[in-house]
């Protein structure tokens, strides 16, 4: 208890005033300028191409609102009818399943400006998908899911082991359809370029196929280093799968990158193409991260396939991320969350028939514990990633620990890990000390006043920007992936996770852990008690926007 409290008083008298911590980071950013020259570069067709869409469909919205104005001016009874219906529009956002928060910023929105905000709710508050969509997605995994195997004797050992471990685990197989595995060796990677690393060298030993699944490639010299050796995989009889979310990836890569996979051999595909025209599709990106080898050897964590995320440029400071490499039976799970996703995105593209042939997962004799993949889409309106760490929060009775590079969360969210440190579990969150994005920034640090005035522990990774999306409970279970603690990982984005239990990657986790808070400073005491006036009316305003960001 003296150690902790010597720990805030240091973090206290080392503290920067918020707006004093962003100049800091904009320094940091210019003195990396060098470094990412060669990116800004490469990917200018991709920023055009990025900026002409986004026009066109701001031009589409203006064109609509003038539509409505034009009408209204020429038939009074115009605008009656739309005040009606955004006030019925109202009623039903209030009685719907949606989180508190996120129906509260539709309905003041819609309250005080009917037609703009009846129009933004329905281009992107109602998270909706064409029915042909759903259906795709939907029949495939009445197909997939089946196959893999019901493990209902793993199931009544995560039952023995713990009542708690068991709930989590249970809720993943009846909700997200995704069952638990023993006989799976876990590697935890505390870096991106450990993981990558590992990648190729299990790459270069493929016979049979690669699935490669990221919500962003860069087209330099990280991603040049995979393509060698999948290119040399191909020439021996491998098939290999790139799939990619173009949203993700649109400014690191031109529009020619699939046909130059193509020409080398590589089966390309790119998720949800960015282009001009309302598509109701667009909110919804690909942001999964899932390397699959022969179908016994899977890769998953927070780290893309592009040099920021392996030091090799420097933006945002120090890059921290981390990843997981499973070996054993739980590879067949990541292998069928890949085949949904390459399956589903187009009727045009030739799919698979025999699914089977890739789930042939050999299990690991070296395995110990329970290891559960599992993935989360906003097609089923279910949060199954939000679910995954308030039940880790709501179980915990030692401590629950938490990283991600965004912190933009749910009233339900907020209460849970309040409750969490309310009744003396340790909860702690570590958030980045040099932003990527100043805006978003500013919201995530909007959250720490309403956590820390209930005793949870803020942590700011100072060395730069931390991307890794993990938590780690009790000693006991853990969780790596893809899914930050913000809307868009738990309501917009396709993701995937792995829970870990009873293994030794748990604590290897944990450590990474301490090692990182060693990294950190504390701002907990800062967030109680010293913001000014100015600065929380900012901040309110920004979490008034969050559910919409």
């Amino acid at each position: 208890m003296a150690k902790d409290t010597r720990e805030k008083k240091k973090a206290g008298e080392e503290m920067l005033d918020p707006a004093q911590e962003v100049g800091k980071a904009d320094n940091n950013n210019s003195d990396s300028s060098e470094k990412t020259v060669e990116k800004k570069s490469a990917v200018k067709n991709g920023i055009v191409r990025m900026v002409l869409v986004l026009l066109s469909i701001l031009l589409e919205v203006v064109v609509i609102f003038l539509l409505l104005h034009y009408l209204g001016s020429k038939a009074g009874w115009v605008y009656s009818v739309l005040h009606i219906l955004s006030i019925i529009l109202v009623l039903v956002i209030y009685g719907s399943h949606k989180t508190a928060s996120v129906r509260m910023t539709w309905i003041m929105l819609i309250m005080l400006v009917p037609i703009v905000g009846t129009v933004l709710f329905l281009i992107i508050g109602l998270n909706w998908h064409t029915l042909q969509m759903r259906k795709r997605y939907s029949e495939l995994d009445k197909i997939l899911l089946p196959l893999l195997p019901p493990n209902e004797e793993v199931s009544r050992h995560v039952r023995e082991k713990s009542g708690r471990l068991s709930g989590i685990s249970a809720y993943l197989k009846k909700n997200a359809g995704f069952p638990v595995y023993e006989n799976t060796k876990v590697t935890y990677y505390d870096d991106g370029l450990k993981g990558l690393n590992a990648q190729l060298e299990e790459l270069a030993k493929a016979e049979r196929f690669i699935f490669m699944e990221y919500h962003a490639i860069e087209d330099a010299e990280s991603w040049h280093e995979i393509q060698k050796v999948l290119v040399e995989r191909a020439k021996a009889g491998v098939e290999v799968r790139i799939f990619y979310d173009d949203m993700g990836s649109i400014g690191f890569i031109n529009t020619n990158f699939v046909k130059k996979m193509e020409s080398l051999g590589l089966k390309c595909r790119v998720f949800n193409p960015f282009a001009p025209g309302f598509n109701f599709f667009l909110n919804n990106r690909d942001h999964r991260k899932i390397t699959v080898i022969d179908g016994r050897v899977g890769f998953t964590g927070g780290y893309n396939l592009a040099n920021e995320y392996f030091h090799r440029t420097e933006p945002y400071g120090f890059w921290k991320d981390t990843g997981v490499k499973l070996e054993g039976d739980a590879v067949q799970s990541l292998t069928v969350i890949f085949l949904e996703m390459w399956n589903a995105i187009s009727k045009y593209d030739v799919d698979d028939k025999d699914f089977r042939q890739f789930l042939t997962s050999p299990p690991s004799p070296e395995g110990k514990g329970f290891v559960q993949p599992y993935a989360d889409s906003p097609m089923d309106g279910i949060a199954v990633g939000e679910d995954v760490y308030m039940s880790i929060a709501e179980g915990a009775t030692e401590y629950a620990w938490y990283i991600t590079p965004y912190l933009i969360i749910t009233d339900e969210m907020n209460h849970v890990l309040s409750l969490a440190a309310m009744r003396g579990v340790d909860v702690r969150i570590i958030t980045p000390g040099i932003p990527d994005k100043k805006m978003v920034y500013s919201l995530t640090r909007s959250y720490y006043n309403g956590l820390a005035r209930h005793g949870v522990r803020i942590f700011e990774f100072t060395p730069g920007f931390c991307h890794a999306k993990m938590s780690v409970s009790d000693d006991l279970v853990a969780t790596c992936g893809t899914i930050n603690m913000d809307y868009r990982s738990l309501y917009h984005h396709f993701e995937n996770g792995c829970l870990l239990a009873d293994c030794d990657a748990v604590m290897d986790i944990k450590h990474d852990f301490e090692e990182t808070f060693a990294q950190c400073r504390e701002v907990t005491d800062y967030y109680v008690t010293g913001r000014g006036a100015f600065m929380r009316f900012g901040q309110m305003l920004l979490r008034l926007a969050a559910p919409l960001m």
